[in-house]
Parts: structure tokens; C-alpha cells; sequence
């Protein structure tokens, strides 16, 4: 149980962190969004950002194995990895409509996805 939760919180957490990384490029397409200066940009994207540290926080500590959860740190940080680059794609996808996945992109994910698998092994 305590897996599912992290990486429930894992999603969570990367959702805000790619619109806060990279909602604004988008953002810049509404009129009042459009003429901000960039200290501006860069508050909005910490006051999203905020969010994320909400969610990434409480899923290190219950997943990580220092703590009864099922994660090692290494483990951690590679499913974090993964969950941020799925999220990235989907957003991608989703709201900037201009960007298309090629093959080279699609077998990068891949090697991803069993870098997972290899780490999870035993």
C-alpha cells in the first residue's frame, strides 16, 4: 500500500513540477500571462513549484525503506525519473500540440522503462 501511495504522490508532484517548469512556455499565449517580466514568471512558478515539494516530500518519506516503506533511496530516484519523464510526454502531448514523439524518442523510453526493471531486480 504504502508503494501505490508514493507513487500516487510521485505523479502528483511531477504533474506540478512540469507546469512549473514548463507551463509558462505555454502560459505565454494569454494576453495578461504574455506581458510579465520574467521575475514575475519565475515567482508564479515557485508558487506552483510549492505544490510539488508538498507531494515529492511526504512520498520519499513513507516510500523509502529508512522509513518501513518499500523503496531504497536508488529505487526512489529512478522511479522518480520515470514518472517525471511520463508525465513530461503526456503533457507534451496535451498541451503543446506542435510536438510529435519520434521513433528515437519512443526507444529512449524503453531503455527507460527497463532501467526500471533492472532496478527493481534482485
Amino acid at each position: 500500500m504504502k508503494g501505490l501511495l508514493t507513487i500516487g504522490l510521485l505523479i502528483f508532484s511531477n504533474t506540478f513540477m512540469i507546469i512549473a517548469w514548463y507551463g509558462h512556455l505555454k502560459f505565454s499565449e494569454w494576453k495578461w500571462f504574455g506581458k510579465l517580466g520574467l521575475f514575475s514568471i519565475i515567482l508564479i512558478s515557485w508558487g506552483i513549484a510549492l505544490f510539488e515539494y508538498v507531494f515529492q516530500v511526504p512520498a520519499n518519506k513513507i516510500g523509502f525503506k529508512g522509513n518501513d516503506g518499500p523503496f531504497s533511496l536508488i529505487q526512489l530516484k529512478v522511479l522518480q525519473e520515470v514518472i517525471t519523464l511520463v508525465v513530461f510526454a503526456i503533457f507534451t502531448l496535451v498541451v503543446f500540440k506542435t510536438e510529435a514523439f519520434r521513433m528515437n524518442h519512443i526507444i529512449a523510453f524503453l531503455f527507460l522503462i527497463l532501467a526500471v526493471y533492472f532496478m527493481f531486480k534482485k
